[in-house]
């Protein structure tokens, strides 16, 4: 007797598929870069590599530095660059998701105690500083002036992200456009410069370059976008963060703007409570989820992150067919389908 697959549950088996496969392209080089962080993790301060470790191998996707391997597969480069690159792409990752949970109190992280949690914010932060460092010095010993300005503006832009959300944060009034001006500075940047990077080691045209930073600025704005959806929509345990921790910090997200734009006042009034106000109570976050489902907004963002993910896809025509280029097309849907 044959078994039926629900086209949704299939499109996701796929999507998740397509990680493993991109992956697999860079098994390589994805090795040796493991080994280089490990290397640069060093420090004589024995806390340093044991919380910088903690985070790192707390079972992320390596998406970042992968897309730097991928790119430059991609434009055909064949040197050693881009295992620096990588690694240094996966440091000023870390160190922003270090210095995020110490500014939003999580105390998860990839489904386990987040490094603040076990060493403390004080900890935290510095260790960051030590990622940011390294990174820095990974940079400078590639000895390409455009690749540290490219790296270096990433690390500005992210950083005026996080303030920029600070800025949001508590404020119902929020446009999606103010909020869209946040995910591309603290999310989207990193992915642009993580694959423009890639043609930069190989030498490619200007037209090359700039297609793969336009696949990776999109591919991010579409990355945010869903995670956010997922923080209202995920199963907690998938989620590796607690479900609804936007809503408990006041964060504007896409789902709750449209939400907020398309209810009555009274609805209005629950959002100021619980955002503007800070008064979060027993209760709010199932009202919250009730109201976005009652608006769609879930679906109506992950339909703005599909946008987003052909832009990313048209970006890539640029370059001839090959199974790298078809992996970097898979993982948007990797991306927009992840399961929630």
């Amino acid at each position: 007797m044959a078994t039926i697959i629900p086209l949704e549950q299939s499109r996701r088996k796929s999507a998740d598929r397509a990680l493993e496969v991109l992956t697999g392209l860079v098994a390589d080089d994805v090795r040796a870069v493991n080994q280089l962080i490990i290397r640069r993790m060093e420090s004589r301060v024995p806390l340093i590599p044991q919380l910088a470790g903690h985070i790192i191998a707390a079972g992320g996707k390596r998406l970042r530095p992968i897309l730097t391997l991928a790119a430059s597969k991609l434009c055909g480069y064949d040197g050693q660059r881009h295992l620096k690159l990588a690694a240094c792409v996966e440091f000023i990752h870390t160190a922003t998701l270090l210095h995020d949970d110490v500014v939003d109190a999580s105390d998860l992280r990839r489904g386990g105690p987040s490094a603040n949690a076990l060493f403390g914010n004080e900890a935290s932060v510095l260790v960051g500083d030590f990622l940011f460092s390294r990174a820095f010095e990974l940079m400078v010993e590639d000895g390409s002036i455009d690749v540290l300005r490219i790296l270096s503006n990433a690390s500005a832009v992210i950083a005026e992200g996080e303030v920029l959300q600070l800025s949001t944060a508590h404020n119902s009034a929020t446009s999606e456009q103010a909020y869209l001006e946040v995910v591309r500075a603290k999310t989207a940047e990193l992915f642009a410069a993580a694959c423009r990077i890639g043609a930069v080691v190989a030498g490619r045209p200007q037209a090359e370059e700039e297609a793969l930073r336009t696949y990776g600025l999109n591919l991010g704005i579409a990355f945010q976008i869903v995670d956010d959806v997922l923080d209202y929509a995920a199963v907690q345990e998938r989620l590796g963060k607690t479900v609804g921790d936007d809503l408990r910090e006041g964060k504007m997200t896409l789902p709750v703007i449209l939400a907020i734009h398309r209810g009555n006042e009274a609805e209005r009034s629950f959002w100021r409570r619980v955002l503007d106000e800070a008064d979060y109570r027993d209760g709010d976050l199932p009202h919250a989820q009730d109201l976005i489902r009652r608006y769609n907004t879930l679906r109506d963002a992950i339909d703005r992150a599909r946008h987003y993910g052909a832009i990313a896809r048209d970006a890539l025509g640029l370059f001839p067919d090959s199974p790298v280029r078809q992996a970097l097309l898979d993982i948007i849907d990797f991306t927009v389908e992840r399961e929630f």
